[in-house]
């Protein structure tokens, strides 16, 4: 009988306590697909191997070994391998103050602002991403992890930000639902009692908020209890209770969610995560 190679995909996830706001993936083989999903952190992401369809707020591109990935926070999106091929991928994400630090040094404006553009088809700083996922498989040297991240995405805000927009009204109040959307994420919230505290019929807030994030509260919601999920599997707590502490109903509905979103169950998370 002829020999049948079975390909095994690989998942790895780093974080280092020293340096929380930087976390990485590495995906080796995997022909996994995402739901469309979210990140509370600026992702920065790259393949090296096949090709991917890659779809951010409505925009399109493929990304091919070369380009970078750019993904501002809270922005729906999805990556997945064409004709369910093959890819081989890497994603750092960094959190929204630490980069907002770095744009501060740059421009001297404090807060956060956005890349314009979804795709960075630029061979030197393709070549620097690989490098630093290089240094976070290779062991930790947190110094110079840092250094070149920083240079990296200064290199990547002077290029793809532009300016500022002032927030309308609408805006606003879209800005304090995320807020509250964000709290108490182990409880149920009622769009009715935020909206009545906000001072705004219901249903116009969920016009206003699905327009500007291209989603409902309730997936919004659901992102964030996601993202919780990921760290407080990352200190070890059993899924379980996980599961209790984001607000799902019960392990199973969690585990559902979870591959979804990641294409990794809970536990294969915390057993792929290097600290």
């Amino acid at each position: 009988m002829p020999v049948v190679a079975v390909i095994m995909s690989e998942e790895h996830f780093f974080c280092h306590p020293a340096l929380p706001c930087i976390e990485g993936r590495r995906s080796v083989d995997s022909s996994r697909h995402f739901k469309r999903h979210m990140h509370r952190r600026f992702s920065i992401g790259a393949i090296d191997k096949g090709e991917v369809r890659y779809q951010v707020a409505g925009q399109g591109a493929v990304l091919s070994p070369g380009s970078l990935a750019l993904i501002n926070p809270e922005v729906i999106h999805s990556c997945n391998p064409l004709d369910s091929a093959r890819r081989s991928y890497s994603v750092l994400y960094l959190d929204v103050d630490w980069c907002s630090q770095v744009q501060e040094s740059l421009w001297q404006e404090s807060g956060f602002v956005p890349v314009e553009r979804i795709l960075l088809e630029d061979v030197a700083l393709y070549s620097q991403f690989l490098r630093i996922m290089t240094l976070l498989m290779g062991g930790f040297d947190i110094l110079l992890i840092e250094q070149h991240v920083t240079e990296l995405v200064g290199q990547i805000f002077l290029r793809c930000c532009g300016r500022r927009k002032r927030l309308d009204t609408a805006c606003v109040q879209v800005k304090e639902l995320k807020r509250l959307l964000g709290e108490g994420l182990d409880a149920s919230l009622s769009l009715n009692q935020v909206a009545a505290g906000l001072g705004v019929n219901p249903y116009t807030l969920l016009r206003q908020f699905k327009k500007e994030m291209g989603i409902t509260p309730h997936a919004y919601r659901l992102n964030l209890r996601i993202e919780l999920s990921r760290e407080l599997l990352q200190q070890g707590l059993e899924p379980a209770r996980v599961a209790l502490e984001c607000g799902f109903f019960d392990q199973s509905h969690f585990h559902r969610h979870f591959k979804a979103h990641t294409t990794v169950t809970p536990r294969e998370y915390q057993v792929n995560f290097v600290q």
